[in-house]
């Protein structure tokens, strides 16, 4: 009996615990906070106007809740920390998820 109350606690926790961060998700509505499609542009233009990321548009862009998503392929570890970098002082951002990997 006790493993069983032990059980339904865990359970219990872990499914509030992925309920209360879908809650979070959702603060800004489905149609995203406002400023995220701004964040995304600057992020994407000061991207783009580096050459440490190939061309334009080699590195992927998008905003969520004033959280910055990168993606893409970079050639060297330091140009994925610095794209990073460039993300996190863009005006309006809160966090930078890096997602980019390095082709070796």
């Amino acid at each position: 009996m006790n493993r069983r109350i032990g059980t339904f606690f865990m359970i219990s926790s872990l499914l509030f615990g992925t309920l209360q961060g879908c809650a979070s998700y959702s603060r800004c509505g489905s149609g995203g906070c406002t400023g995220d499609a701004k964040i995304t542009q600057d992020v994407q233009a000061r991207l783009d106007s580096m050459s440490d990321f190939g061309p334009p548009g080699a590195l992927r862009v998008a905003t969520v809740d004033h959280v910055v998503y990168l993606n893409g392929t970079v050639d060297a570890g330091l140009a994925k920390h610095l794209a990073e970098s460039v993300a996190m002082q863009t005006p309006g951002v809160a966090r930078v998820v890096n997602s980019i990997a390095v082709d070796h």
